[in-house]
Order: C-alpha cells, then sequence, then structure tokens
C-alpha cells in the first residue's frame, strides 16, 4: 500500500485497496463482492429518510375542498356537513405543508401552527370509518386504522400508542418520509372517556388519553422497539451488511389523527348546558333530529363532562357530527352505483357463473328490514347476506344462470328457490327479469358517469366520448366492479394508446396521434387488453412508418392524424394517403 493514513482507513477505501491487491496477485479470478462488516462510530447516523431533496414532498398535492366533496358523493349518502367539514379541513392540512415546503419555509418557523386533528361524532353504521377511507384513497396518502378500546385493555403504555405511527410506516411501504403524511383513525375512541360517575381519575381510561397527546402534537416516535422482534432482527440485519447503526424516527408533526365515537350520553350533557330539558309533567320526548342538532352543539366543555382530559379535547380543534340514517338514506345507498354491499353480491354469484341483479323497487324494503337492526348502514349486509345465502349454497350446484330478487323472492325466498329448481319456465323469468333490470342500471350508470366520473376521467387523461362512457357504463354491468376502478382500467388503457402514438411518431420522425373515434375503435376490440391494444398498434406501426418514408421524399410531413380508417385497415389507409400525395 503506497498511501499512507494518520487513521483507520475508512470502508471503501480499504476496499478498494484490498481489491487492488487481490487483483494484481489473482487478476479477474477474485473480486471484493462484500459491501463489508466495519462498524461505524457509534456518534454517526444515518439519514434513513430516503429524501433526495428535503423540500420535495413524497406525494403529489393540490386538491380543493370541493373536489374531495364531489368525490365524496359519489360514494356516502347523505352526511353533507361531516363531509364539508372533513374535506376543508383534510385539504388545508395537505395544501399547508404543500405551500410551506414548495416556498422552502422552515417548518420550525410555524411552530405555533395547530394540527387539523378532527373528532367525529355519530352513531354505529353511518359511515365514519367508510369516510376516511375514502380521503386517504383518493389522497393518495398511508392509512391506518387503530381501535381505542385495545390501548385500554393494556392501560397507559405509551408504546401500544406508538404503534400506530409504526404501522403506518408498514403501510407507506417502509418510507419514513411519505409515512410522515399519513393519517391516523382511532375508533372507538368514546370508551376512553374517564367514568362520569367515579370520583378522581379513571387511570385505565385517562392514561391512554394522555398517551396520545404527544403523538397528536409532534413527537419523535422510535421504529425500533424491545417488544418487536421483527424490527429488532431488521436492525441486527442491516448493521451486519453495512456496519451502521441507524437510528429510524419517525416525526408526527404532520401526521394528521382522526378521533371518532357514538358518544352515547354526549347528547343529554349538551341538553342540560342548553337548558332544553324539563322534568315532571312537562317532561318531552327528544326527537333523533334534535338529538343530533344538539350534538352539533358541542364543545369542549361537554367533551370534558363526558370524560375526557382538557388537554386531550384541546388537540381535536374540529369537530364534526354525522347523521343518523333513515330508511330512504339506507335505500339511497342501495341504489348507489358505487354501492360496495351489491356490486359484492353480484361478484360472489358472478363467480359460479350466476348473473345476479335486483329489482330496485324491493331496495325499500330491504332498509326497512335493515332499519329494524339500528346498526345503520351495517344492518343492510345482515339483511341481503341472510336473504340470499340459500341461494349462494344452492345454485352453483345446478345450471341455474340468472338470478333476480323482486318482491316476489323477497317475500318468500325459500318458496321461490325451490320454484327456480323445479321449474324450466321459472328459470326462463328470471333470464328475462334479468335482461329488463340490466337495461335499466346501464341507463342508471350511464348518466352517472357522465355526472360523476368525468373529473375522475380527466385526472387520468381521458377525454369523454359517449362511446366510451357506454364502454365504461356496459363493462361495470358485465364484471360488476366499482366505477372508480373501471376509470382507471380506461385511464391506463387509453394512456398505453398514447404510448403508442409516440413510439410510432418517433419511429416515422413526425408527431403521430389517434383521433376519439380510432381510439374508441381500439378499446372497443375484445378481450380489452393491453396486448390486444400491442397487438392492433403494432400493425398500424407497421403500415405508418413504411408510408411517411414515401410521404417525406414528396413533401414536409410534420403531423399526421390516424382516423378510424387508419385502425380499421392501416395498409389501405396509408396506400390512399401516399397515392393522393403524389397524385399531387
Amino acid at each position: 500500500m503506497t498511501e499512507k493514513h494518520t487513521g483507520l482507513p475508512d470502508q471503501k477505501e480499504l476496499e478498494k485497496e484490498i481489491g487492488d491487491y487481490l487483483s494484481r496477485k489473482y487478476g479477474d479470478r477474485v473480486k471484493i463482492v462484500s459491501a463489508g462488516f466495519f462498524p461505524q462510530a457509534d456518534g454517526e447516523k444515518e439519514d434513513c429518510s430516503g429524501k433526495s431533496d428535503e423540500h420535495e414532498l413524497p406525494f403529489h398535492f393540490d386538491l380543493k375542498p370541493e373536489e374531495l366533496v364531489a368525490y365524496l358523493d359519489e360514494y356516502i349518502i347523505k352526511q353533507d356537513r361531516a363531509k364539508a367539514v372533513l374535506a376543508t379541513k383534510i385539504c388545508t392540512h395537505f395544501n399547508r405543508i404543500r405551500f410551506i415546503r414548495e416556498r422552502r419555509f422552515s417548518e420550525n418557523g410555524h411552530a405555533g401552527r395547530i394540527k387539523n386533528n378532527i373528532l367525529l361524532i355519530g352513531p354505529t353504521g353511518v359511515g365514519k370509518t367508510f369516510l376516511i377511507k375514502l380521503i386517504a384513497a383518493r389522497l393518495g396518502v398511508p392509512f391506518v386504522k387503530g381501535d381505542a378500546t385495545k390501548f385500554s385493555e393494556t392501560g397507559y403504555v405509551g408504546g401500544d400508542v406508538d404503534d400506530l405511527v409504526r404501522d403506518l410506516v408498514r403501510e407507506a411501504d417502509g418510507d419514513l418520509d411519505r409515512a410522515q403524511y399519513g393519517i391516523i383513525y382511532v375508533d372507538e375512541i368514546d370508551k376512553i372517556a374517564g367514568s362520569v360517575e367515579r370520583q378522581g381519575l379513571d387511570v385505565s381510561r385517562t392514561g391512554v388519553q394522555r398517551a396520545l397527546l404527544k403523538p397528536m402534537e409532534e413527537t419523535d416516535v422510535e421504529m425500533k422497539v424491545p417488544h418487536d422482534m421483527i424490527s429488532q432482527l431488521e436492525a441486527m440485519e442491516q448493521y451486519r451488511a453495512t456496519g451502521k447503526r441507524q437510528k429510524k424516527v419517525v416525526n408526527t408533526r404532520n401526521i394528521l389523527f382522526i378521533m371518532s365515537g357514538a358518544f352515547d350520553g354526549l347528547n343529554d350533557i349538551i341538553g342540560k348546558r342548553l337548558h332544553r330539558q324539563t322534568i315532571g309533567f312537562e317532561g318531552r320526548v327528544v326527537s333523533a333530529a334534535k338529538s343530533v342538532g344538539e350534538l352539533a352543539s358541542v364543545k369542549a366543555d361537554d367533551l370534558v363532562r363526558f370524560g375526557f382530559e382538557r388537554e386531550f379535547v384541546g388537540r381535536l380543534p374540529v369537530c364534526a357530527v354525522l347523521e343518523e340514517l333513515t330508511a330512504v338514506d339506507l335505500r339511497d345507498i342501495l341504489l348507489n352505483p358505487n354501492c360496495a354491499l351489491v356490486n359484492a353480491k353480484k361478484l360472489d354469484f358472478l363467480v359460479y357463473g350466476i348473473r345476479l341483479c335486483f329489482d330496485p323497487e324491493v331496495f325499500s324494503e330491504i332498509a326497512q328490514l335493515a332499519l329494524a337492526e339500528k346498526t345503520g348502514a351495517r344492518g343492510l349486509s345482515g339483511v341481503v347476506e341472510n336473504l340470499l345465502l340459500p341461494f349462494e349454497k344452492r345454485l352453483p350446484s345446478t345450471s341455474v344462470q340468472f338470478l333476480v330478487v323482486d318482491r316476489v323472492l323477497l317475500k318468500n325466498p325459500e318458496a321461490e328457490l325451490q320454484r327456480l329448481l323445479l321449474s324450466s319456465a321459472r328459470r326462463r323469468r328470471h333470464k328475462e327479469l334479468f335482461e329488463k333490470f340490466k337495461k335499466l342500471e346501464f341507463e342508471r350508470l350511464l348518466a352517472f358517469l357522465h355526472e360523476k366520473k368525468q373529473g375522475c376521467l380527466a385526472r387520468r387523461g381521458v377525454s369523454v366520448t359517449p362511446a366510451r362512457l357506454e364502454m365504461m357504463a356496459n363493462q361495470i354491468v358485465e364484471e360488476s366492479c366499482d366505477a372508480d376502478a373501471i376509470c382507471e382500467y380506461f385511464g391506463t388503457l387509453v394512456n398505453h394508446i398514447k404510448e403508442w402514438q409516440q413510439r410510432i411518431g418517433e419511429k416515422g420522425q413526425l408527431k403521430v396521434t389517434f383521433d376519439d373515434a380510432a381510439i374508441d375503435h381500439v378499446l372497443s376490440l375484445q378481450p380489452r387488453t393491453l396486448e390486444t391494444i400491442d397487438a392492433l398498434c403494432k400493425r398500424v406501426q407497421h403500415y405508418v412508418v413504411m408510408g411517411l418514408q414515401l410521404l417525406r421524399q414528396k413533401q414536409e410531413v410534420a403531423e399526421l392524424m390516424i382516423p378510424i380508417a387508419g385502425v380499421l385497415d392501416p395498409e389501405k389507409f396509408i396506400n390512399e394517403l401516399v397515392e393522393k400525395t403524389y397524385r399531387v
């Protein structure tokens, strides 16, 4: 070694010198392939966030509150006030983060800002969890849900609360920087309120509230913990491979916390404050609507009387109240083209080759049955499952291909099942009814896509044409899938066609585009897959590139628009174009 060092050389220098020595002695047969096992000094830390630029957000966000409300309206029936509050405060939260990062302001300069943590209040089955899941999915941020009752079982051990942050990192596929902009949703939060009747502190519950205080505001949560063997093994493997001790932490400054609960009894506390309760012969029953109106007037003191620590309430500056669902609301949920329950049941039967559909008129009766369950929208699932379970068990073993849920079936499902099994005329009736209601569903979907999904398609680079909407509506009916999933799929297909435009243009040395009619034809081909598009576009490319060589010999061609004739018969199209050019 020719180079002298005053101290121990670093790992890379040492590996290079050893590698040079082995190469001189043994040639190329021996090489250093190990990353090395030389430990780093204890005081050194590595940046584990993976950030290329401290001001660059790991996701793109420019959503406006009204845009998010419009998206939620596609899925959530009613709850207009709650949707408005959630959309406004969540959009403001993430737009503020983007604003600060884009202008390269130091976040320490905004230390006094209050984070928009949110408290959701509403009875069971009104869509609290569904709302937050939809928002997180639309924003594209990591999301985890926790249950406050789990924490109460172990008292006020802060490690359990910090596990929510660690779960957020797992949801972000280990990306620490991305996890720092996630959403943590804690349900059943009313269950950790201290007992109103008990004198003094209810330690097992108030302790959990205190454990949540720091994460809800700002704290560093370490990823490696003694009780998590996986994190311990990962740390050991990291040290063995790199020789570096890494301290992975996630700061909760920008993590949004959303708490929710039913808060039974809270309306009584609010009512007393509002002096609306009377006693004796003048006593009166408070309606559900009035009860919800009182909940909308909730104040911090009401939550403190309910059993929450004042410091805990202070970290939830935003409150949204969700209304109880009526029978009409439950019916509208079933009529919604994005109804997960209806689409799921159709898919359950479709896997056995059975086409299922509902007479829209039965939804009102199903809603009435679900309302009696007193579990909100969750009651719908129980009613529909109990109704269709005998059919789902028996029909896959038969030749029945169509099943329609109408009032006859709803009134006596067992009798209708027997008629289906024994009568070919009954099976024909179900097929005829299926075709009838399929048309109604198609028309309803077409209107829904036209009204609600144009923005969704535009975000994915898909222009709207009548033919395209009809193809999408038909595929939703045929495959019993979600409208958003179809929007995403068509976006993928259209963008793949645009990639072929660019590819053909590069080979032909000019700009090439397909007109809308041509794209619609490509999308109409079956099976509707990327492979089908590739097969057609390769053929188009072959003839177009050859023709363009001839065209350029005659005149300068800057751009070529390929119409539907060009994809139906690309050879004929390019030949006619060349012939016309040379004739001139």
